[in-house]
């Protein structure tokens, strides 16, 4: 028997999606990303947001799919440390988003396969 490697995203069907909408539509939803920063460093501080990614930001540049765009790599990693209410309403936001753009779920789902 072989243990699936779970993601931090795989445990919330809505965070999941999200962050699959973040890869599949980038740039549709890179404002949307940018909104979510600024929130945070409202909050918590713009260095103390950046000295966060600074220290999980991959010193090779990354491979991930996501360390290629800085705005949505530091969404990804600060939505990946946020408290799970955060991550909930987060998410919720970017659904609604997508619809008011006209992405439905259908459409995301045939990417994704593709």
């Amino acid at each position: 028997m072989t243990t699936k490697y779970k993601r931090w995203y795989d445990y919330d069907p809505m965070l999941l999606e999200v962050i699959e909408m973040l890869r599949y539509y980038q740039d549709e939803l890179r404002e949307q990303a940018e909104i979510f920063l600024t929130k945070v460093e409202k909050q918590a501080g713009k260095d103390t947001v950046d000295k966060f990614y600074e220290t999980v930001r991959p010193k090779d540049g990354g491979h991930r799919w996501y360390d290629k765009d800085p705005i949505i790599s530091k969404a990804i990693e600060l939505l990946r440390v946020v408290p799970v209410n955060v991550q909930k309403e987060v998410s919720e936001h970017f659904l609604k988003s997508l619809e008011a753009i006209g992405i439905t779920k259908e459409e995301i789902q045939k990417t994704i396969t593709k």
